[in-house]
């Protein structure tokens, strides 16, 4: 069974603009795969499909095996989205966000105690946990966006643009972490603007232009033609 199964995915929108044509693709577990395009192209419309977040106007999408929008409340336990805009209330504290969060995918009790810990000290929140997240910094508001993504420990993680916006440090960092709950197997989606990110953590590669795809391929056979950058330039260039 596949982490993520799309068939001719569409999506129309009531003025009648097509934004995605027809999209299929499989993501296996254990992926760690990248989805480049320029704006508009058609790649947070995608993953917002994927999330239940904007509904299909054709297609199937599947998340280990759960149909997203005719079994919506088992496909979305199975998913921890980052977005690119902050999806919180902005007067909660950290703290607060990360509970309500967990308590929303049923994780409760000691476990939700354990898993907050947890993520206040991986994404080195501790000294902030009390803090409203209005008051953060940009690098720590990404963090606790990610940090909110992990808690119910999900079996795919979606992260849109996961380091827009902070520090070199603060990247640095995200990408450990990133790269470690890969290698223990979690499969990951990623959309980032910028190209060494994708270099740096996918296996794989898909573009997305006029929303349809345009390449998909392994990293490793995009780098031993050359660089990703000039793959991009090439396929946008219009």
């Amino acid at each position: 069974m596949s982490a993520i199964k799309i068939v001719n995915l569409k999506k129309k929108y009531k003025e009648g603009k097509e934004i995605l044509h027809s999209l299929n693709f499989e993501i296996q577990k254990g992926e760690f795969v990248g989805i480049l395009g320029s704006n508009g192209a058609g790649k947070t419309t995608t993953i917002n499909c994927i999330c239940g977040i904007t509904k299909p106007s054709e297609g199937e999408i599947s998340i280990h095996g759960h149909d997203v929008v005719a079994d919506y409340k088992e496909a979305r336990k199975c998913v921890g989205l980052s977005p690119q805009e902050w999806n919180v209330e902005i007067f909660q504290t950290v703290e607060e966000i990360l509970y309500y969060q967990a308590g929303f995918f049923g994780v409760l009790g000691e476990e939700r105690k354990g898993r907050i810990e947890e993520m206040l000290n991986i994404f080195d929140l501790q000294d902030h946990r009390k803090k409203k997240f209005q008051s953060l910094s940009g690098g720590l508001k990404r963090r606790a966006i990610v940090a909110k993504a992990l808690i119910h420990n999900p079996k795919v993680l979606i992260l849109d643009e996961p380091t827009a916006g902070v520090d070199v440090e603060t990247r640095k960092a995200i990408w450990e972490y990133i790269k470690k709950i890969h290698q223990e197997g979690k499969t990951i989606l990623l959309t980032s603007h910028y190209l060494e990110e994708i270099e740096e953590l996918c296996d794989r590669v898909i573009m997305i232009k006029d929303g349809n795809i345009v390449i998909d391929r392994s990293m490793k056979d995009i780098k031993a033609e050359g660089k990703l950058e000039a793959l991009y330039l090439e396929i946008t260039k219009d």
